[in-house]
């Protein structure tokens, strides 16, 4: 079976449903830009004497394809990507990442995945912070281009694109800080899935709080892999490497996006204060509910400072170095470092808020220790 293939903006799509849950969330708005924007990485091969090409480029700029010219198959590069740019929803298969909570038991998880061999077909293996599995509730197709010469047309560049579908095995990459990224199962598979991971589930998030990243991907053997609007094109799907790779940071960008909507929340939780200080000239607030209020921000400093532990380059690119360059190639295209310094900036403002209720706190204890000073010498005078 044979059909012409174009691709959507798959990263806009996403639904309010909170899957797993039967509960609705409203649809939060985008922290990065390449939800929204046509964005192209093209990827770092891992192959022995092979150039690595690293070109970023937004599609519908003037001279964006002048600028990638100089890779082998410019051509067949540019007509794919005008052919990917229209396939209907759900043609592609899914890559998702669900932010489910702070961490997994992940002994015990693995226990119970190898004891889903029989009914699942799953092989797991500890990947370091990660578990790996193939996890397979039901046959599962991949789109596969096959690029052939245009022995018809006047112009001898030209290429015919044609697809066909080919089984794959649906995966997953657990993390230990409470992210999973799935590889291949369609949506009623991912939620009976998430289901049974949570008793494994250590701190749930809250049901409106379940962040999730939603990508697409196909097969296409004759070009370099790339990601263009949330469409990953791979090479093979033999091996679990190079997905491994982009899973660590699909993973990390899921779990960054719960905090920053966390900041993002406590920010506009305290918005008032410095409001009212600035009118009124002091905190309208008890001690306790300042002492409350001061533990609320410190606690989320701590949780930023862990989140930006989760988010440093994972251990495992120290054994399997070829991969880092893969690995930094889907953090650069989730905008990872900019988050992350817009989200330090957000949290330095806290922590200013913290350092401010800290000293008006201790200037309302020094005034209550005047006061008790100043009644004790008016007792003893009198």
């Amino acid at each position: 079976m044979r059909r012409e293939i174009v691709v959507p903006p798959s990263g806009m799509h996403r639904t309010g449903e909170v899957v797993g849950r039967s509960t609705q969330r409203s649809i939060k708005p985008a922290f990065r830009t390449t939800k929204t924007s046509q964005k192209l990485k093209i990827l770092p091969e891992d192959e022995e004497g092979g150039p690595s090409t690293d070109v970023e480029e937004y599609l519908g700029l003037t001279g964006v394809y002048d600028q990638i010219e100089h890779m082998r198959g410019a051509q067949d590069l540019r007509n794919e990507i005008n052919r990917l740019k229209n396939l209907p929803p759900g043609s592609l298969p899914r890559v998702t990442a669900y932010a489910t909570a702070s961490s997994y038991t992940m002994t015990q998880l693995f226990k119970w995945i190898q004891s889903r061999k029989a009914q699942n077909d799953t092989a797991p293996k500890l990947l370091d912070e990660c578990i790996y599995s193939p996890f397979v509730y039901g046959p599962s197709e991949a789109i596969a281009i096959n690029m052939e010469e245009n022995l018809i047309d006047d112009e001898p560049q030209s290429t015919a694109f044609q697809e066909s579908y080919i089984p794959i095995k649906s995966e997953v990459f657990i993390f230990d800080y409470g992210v999973v990224v799935i590889w291949g199962m369609d949506e009623r598979h991912e939620k009976e899935f998430l289901q049974e991971l949570e008793p494994f589930e250590v701190e749930k998030v809250d049901e409106g709080d379940i962040e999730t990243e939603e990508l697409e991907f196909y097969i296409n053997s004759k070009a370099q892999s790339r990601i263009y609007n949330d469409v990953i094109s791979l090479r093979t799907t033999k091996g679990h490497m190079a997905k491994l790779a982009i899973s660590h940071a699909i993973a990390q960008a899921t779990k960054l996006s719960l905090y920053e909507g966390l900041v993002d929340e406590t920010i506009e939780a305290t918005r008032h204060i410095p409001q009212r200080m600035a009118e009124s000239g002091t905190v309208e607030m008890t001690r306790k509910g300042l002492i409350k209020k001061i533990g609320q921000l410190f606690i989320m400093r701590v949780n930023v400072n862990l989140v930006s532990n989760i988010l440093d380059t994972p251990e495992i690119f120290w054994s399997e170095p070829t991969l880092q360059p893969l690995y930094m190639a889907i953090r650069e295209y989730l905008e990872i470092p900019q988050r992350v310094e817009i989200m330090n900036h957000r949290v330095s403002v806290i922590s200013d808020l913290l350092d401010m209720l800290n000293g008006h706190l201790n200037g309302m204890h020094g005034e209550f220790l005047e006061w008790i000073v100043i009644i004790l010498i008016g007792k003893f005078e009198i």
